[in-house]
């Protein structure tokens, strides 16, 4: 409960800070990080001195054991419940997440709410969950070991004729035994040239001797996500396989090893992107080389040449280069990390040294 009062308390600074009467929040991952909700539907009011939970008949018994430190408003219709606690408590300015609020979600409510302001408010509602705390980051060590220990029981069935579809099901059975909630996303399992894309979803293919797969998976286990990527190879590698695979795998460790408290986002990623160009391989490694972690599998901090900030200690996000050569496939290696006091520690499990599968 303390817990969650700090954070009321902070989101209430940002409400003071903006100059906002209270902060409307809709984003359900918010909500819960807020409140203490899992349910999924309703809204969070933060006045710069109270709060209110909103939602409807199916979740107030829900509410009343979750929601512990802002009363619940019971609503038929959420956009006049909204409405009318706003006119109710008399606000007038009113932020609302810039990012997670749609054209016609804010067209409705202005029309619900005709004398309030409606005034977006962007990264400080966003980084409000940067910075774990030491209960999140135990649920976020405790989901990667579902996930890492899921991935490596199942691997002794990745092999050649194994179809990329059904390998992702028995992960996803593996983690769901191991206790997880959920998967993090659709999983990734891209072998040979399929594992040029980066974002290569487990497809009908039949993965072959000699080829490299890349495996990209996660698990949700009491809200919190992990996130995870291996590259291995089914057969024995060729040179070129090695020389890839070694490239990303030195540009992952050299990163990895930077991460403390006070390095920028944009340092992170040059470490690895510059030994990478070094190597002749920079056009074929576009994206960023990280996300933050959390309530959601993508979240803030944005670790990449655009990031912005430095890594503060309680942090976690992920190191995830990766080389993508058309007609030829690729090699990714992510870990997630958090950082510490005087640097930072892995989350995720599985060693990263190329597995050679037989």
């Amino acid at each position: 409960m303390n817990m969650l009062k700090n954070r009321i308390v902070k989101a209430q600074g940002y409400a003071e800070k903006q100059d906002v009467d209270a902060v409307l929040f809709f984003n359900l991952s918010n909500v819960r990080y807020l409140a203490g909700f899992t349910g999924s539907d309703g809204a969070l009011v933060v006045g710069r001195e109270a709060c209110w939970f909103l939602t409807d008949s199916r979740y107030t018994t829900q509410a009343a054991r979750e929601v512990t430190g802002c009363p619940t408003i019971e609503y038929r219709i959420k956009l006049d419940g909204i409405a009318e606690l706003l006119a109710g408590k008399g606000f007038r300015r009113v932020g609302f997440e810039a990012e997670h609020t749609t054209v016609a979600l804010l067209t409705a409510l202005t029309a619900k709410a005709p004398g309030v302001e409606f005034v977006p408010i962007g990264e400080d509602i966003t980084s409000l969950r940067m910075v774990k705390d030491t209960g999140e980051l135990d649920l976020l060590a405790e989901t990667a070991r579902i996930a890492s220990e899921a991935l490596v029981s199942s691997l002794g069935g990745l092999r050649a004729g194994v179809v990329e579809r059904d390998f992702a099901l028995d992960l996803e059975f593996a983690m769901r035994r191991a206790g997880a909630d959920d998967k993090s996303f659709d999983f990734i399992v891209a072998s040979g040239e399929r594992g040029s894309l980066p974002h290569g979803r487990a497809s009908e293919k039949v993965i072959a001797a000699g080829e490299l797969v890349t495996i990209d998976f996660g698990a949700v286990f009491n809200g919190y996500h992990s996130d995870e990527t291996v590259t291995v190879c089914v057969g024995e590698p060729d040179g070129r396989q090695r020389e890839v695979y070694g490239i990303v795998k030195e540009a992952h460790d050299r990163a990895v090893a930077a991460v403390r408290p006070g390095v920028s986002f944009r340092d992170l990623d040059a470490i690895a992107r510059g030994f990478i160009e070094e190597q002749g391989y920079g056009a074929f490694f576009g994206h960023g080389l990280g996300h933050g972690v959390g309530l959601d599998v993508h979240e803030k901090p944005v670790v990449s040449p655009r990031g912005e900030g430095v890594a503060e200690e309680g942090m976690v996000f992920t190191i995830e280069p990766g080389i993508y050569i058309p007609q030829w496939g690729g090699v990714r290696i992510e870990d997630t990390v958090a950082v510490t006091g005087d640097g930072h520690r892995l989350l995720t499990r599985v060693p990263k040294e190329l597995i050679i599968l037989s």
